[in-house]
């Protein structure tokens, strides 16, 4: 390594992330029938990697079918688990060839985990990782080297060191990541992470079927740790002088625990700690994939699994569009031969290539990236002091309901805990209804679809219900926003404009496009949201924007009459399905059009629809048929959706973005069936996210000619909704100009509508009137 230059690492738990692809993504499947959907999560990971990450050196470690020292110790680790998925285990074989196309070194050992092969590379090269030198002697001294962990499991952050190891693990699926360094965990625990196996330790791990200390959760864990540290400090305190964890306010119950269960604590942190001394020769010179990458080999390969929109990917992201070897990839930071590091517009286009056409892509993508890089430099103004107290009034409901649960319980317990939580309702008060079920680790679910079969049983469910409704809300966004604004109150998201398969912008670190709305918890948190001094905070939102596009897509002559003449589509629909004129139409008739008229354009099928109605398939089959025979167009779309795609292998927008369906001509039915439902909907989606697109560089383009782009700032983004934050004496100015860009993206004989309202905070909103 050249003096300064700090080169990175990235190590693949494959196993780890070739499962969490698997239980994400749908059962895709080849050309030939072979199942793909694991594959297709890893390739897609793999290549996010390499475009993120940017690594100079890249392994792979797996776990083996052997029994682990951990079985052999403890013959109930992992216990719970089912047995693996056969489907799974072919994907998982098959992994290794994408690693072998990309030179990616594989690591593996009987009796090991991949999580104690992690451990054991970070530990062979721990000489090596240091801080960015900052003098030639500290270069010349040697170590630097930067690793990263790639991983779908948290039990990984045990590894974490600084900034010089660190953790990128999946938070949502295989599509959104999160880079845990030290500071992270410590955010996130209350403790540094090689406290992570005693925290393990006392807690237990449910998914592993580590015991811990029957009785101790998360919270009493956590406080145990974040105060003393070890577990054997905790023993040693707990022998010399135990009043010490008296004083610091540990409950004589939870020290009663502590004293019987001595052994179970030791043996679970055992069980928990990544070893470091696996026998395997690790090679970092071996992990210079980009010397050996042939990008022809990956390209044969992936079309012999059908990822025909991860070839464009593959050539994206390794730089490599032609069939030049890896060893002639442009150089990330530059170098002697004069190749440069690529733009930033030249990164967007190549996220873009080969699913938006030229024409969008410089009118309406390029320009946005501009737009949003501005709208997250302003960030929204938080309401910090009204969440401060917002937070003392939940946690002090929060305590009311774990005491009145607890009470209904007959006894104290963890209410976070899952198994603990299962133990008092199906082994104390047993409770039990039809169709309940285990999770994937073979336990007794107690999620939310289980809480609502119960809920007429026994009123601890409804108290359950509620205290896991304000928890959530108070961990994602009463108590955590506060600590992300800036030293002016504001809140910076990150939007990825290309980050969703249908084209739709999304919001993260934080996700602002999620902030609840529809239970009173939940507005009031929206009230944190509020306008600077001398502003307002101004929505506009398309009206029915969906079912508009559905009627210009199907051209329906009875869906375009409602939109031409200013009726309303619900109760339209509810007409034609319940057969009544207008004047008759109900409550409760609309709010089932709703439901229909939703579920149709999101591919909803019989079952699906009697889901969301309640009602009996029987009544279901008759609203379904009676909705198409009053809407052929429609019924004529669906079927036109559906055969295009099984013939392109794509669908596209009205402004001709592309969305591609790898198993849309899978021969399992079920598999393509989910492919056909998403070949009906994408268009209609798709073309809603190119409409508030091309919305947000029209009203931005429009507030600059009417100079008012200093008065009118684009705040957010939220599907159809853009929100605004405007100064008082240019909002009546302001408001038509912004109206005019968003109904204006299309001409045709649909007419598109925008609702606008008007407050100082994000809830507390009324129509804007002139």
């Amino acid at each position: 390594m050249g003096k300064g230059e700090r080169k990175t690492l990235v190590l693949l738990d494959a196993h780890a992330i070739l499962h969490r692809a698997f239980h994400a993504l749908p059962n895709f499947t080849s050309p030939k029938g072979e199942p793909t959907g694991a594959l297709y999560g890893f390739t897609a990971f793999l290549l996010k990697v390499i475009r993120e990450l940017k690594p100079d050196y890249i392994a792979a470690c797996y776990d083996l079918p052997e029994p682990t020292f951990r079985k052999i110790a403890y013959e109930q680790y992992k216990g719970k688990r089912p047995k693996m998925d056969d489907t799974l285990a072919k994907q998982i074989n098959r992994s290794r060839d994408i690693l072998d196309v990309f030179k990616i070194p594989v690591y593996a050992e009987p009796g090991f985990e991949a999580d104690d092969i992690l451990g054991t590379i970070v530990e062979n090269l721990k000489s090596q990782i240091s801080p960015r030198p900052t003098s030639p002697c500290e270069a010349k001294a040697g170590g630097n080297l930067k690793i990263i962990v790639a991983s779908g499991d948290l039990d990984t952050l045990q590894l974490v060191k600084d900034d010089d190891v660190v953790v990128y693990t999946l938070s949502k699926g295989i599509k959104e990541a999160v880079i845990y360094n030290e500071d992270k965990v410590k955010e996130r625990y209350g403790f540094e992470p090689k406290l992570l196996p005693d925290f393990k330790g006392l807690k237990g791990d449910p998914s592993d079927n580590i015991i811990g200390v029957p009785g101790i959760g998360d919270k009493t864990g956590g406080e145990l740790i974040q105060k003393f540290g070890t577990i054997e400090n905790i023993y040693k305190i707990l022998k010399e002088d135990k009043s010490v964890l008296e004083k610091a306010g540990i409950k004589p119950r939870t020290i009663k625990l502590l004293e019987e269960n001595e052994e179970e604590a030791m043996f679970s942190k055992g069980l928990a700690e990544i070893r470091r001394d696996a026998p395997i020769k690790f090679s970092l010179k071996d992990c210079e994939w980009k010397k050996q990458f042939d990008i022809e080999k990956a390209r044969t390969l992936f079309g012999e699994f059908g990822f025909r929109s991860l070839i464009a990917r593959l050539e994206n992201n390794t730089g490599n569009s032609s069939s030049e070897r890896a060893d002639e990839l442009p150089r990330e930071n530059g170098g002697d031969d004069g190749e440069t590091e690529k733009t930033g517009e030249e990164e967007l286009f190549e996220r873009f290539k080969g699913t938006v056409p030229e024409k969008l892509f410089k009118e309406v993508e390029l320009p946005l990236s501009k737009i949003l890089a501005e709208m997250q430099d302003r960030g929204i103004l938080l309401d910090t002091p009204y969440l401060a107290k917002l937070s003392k009034e939940y946690h002090k409901e929060l305590d009311r309901l774990e005491k009145k649960i607890w009470s209904l319980a007959g006894e104290e317990f963890n209410v976070n805990s899952s198994q603990q939580l299962g133990k008092i309702l199906f082994d104390g008060l047993k409770l039990n209804a039809k169709g309940l079920r285990k999770t994937s680790g073979g336990a007794r679910s107690t999620n939310i679809a289980v809480l609502e079969k119960l809920k007429d049983l026994h009123p601890i469910i409804k108290e359950i219900i509620s205290y896991r409704e304000l928890s959530k809300l108070v961990s994602t966004y009463v108590d955590a926003l506060p600590k992300l604004a800036d030293e002016n109150g504001r809140l910076h998201t990150t939007f990825d404009q290309a980050g969703t398969a249908t084209g739709r912008i999304s919001s993260k670190n934080p996700n602002l496009q999620n902030i609840p709305k529809r239970t009173e918890l939940g507005r009031k948190i929206r009230r944190a949201f509020v306008a600077d001094k001398g502003f307002k905070l101004v929505a506009f939102d398309y009206s029915q924007i969906e079912l508009r596009i559905a009627a210009i897509l199907s051209k329906d002559p009875k869906m375009k009459k409602v939109f031409t003449e200013g009726g309303d589509i619900h109760t339209a629909v509810a007409c034609e399905v319940f057969n009544v004129e207008p004047d008759k139409v109900t409550d409760e008739m609309r709010r089932r059009a709703k439901v229909i008229n939703f579920g149709i354009i999101y591919g909803m099928g019989i079952n699906a629809l009697r889901a969301n109605l309640g009602c009996s398939r029987e009544e279901a089959r008759v609203f379904y048929d009676e909705y198409f025979k009053g809407f052929e167009g429609m019924a004529a779309y669906i079927e036109r959706a559906k055969e295009s795609a099984h013939k392109k292998g794509y669908t596209e927008t009205l402004l001709g973005r592309k969305r591609f369906f790898p198993e849309i001509n899978s021969p399992i039915e079920y598999i393509r069936k989910e492919a056909e439902r998403m070949a009906v909907n994408a268009p209609i989606q798709g073309t809603a996210a190119d409409f508030i697109k091309l919305a947000m560089v029209r009203a931005d383009k429009a507030l600059k000619e009417s100079g008012l782009k200093d008065r009118a700032f684009m705040l957010l983004q939220i599907h159809d909704e853009l929100l605004f934050e405007i100064s008082d004496e240019a909002v009546g100015e302001a408001v038509p100009v912004i109206v005019k860009a968003m109904e204006g993206v299309y001409e045709g004989d649909i007419p598109i509508k925008t609702n606008v309202s008007v407050g100082k905070n994000w809830e507390d909103m009324v129509e804007y009137k002139k």
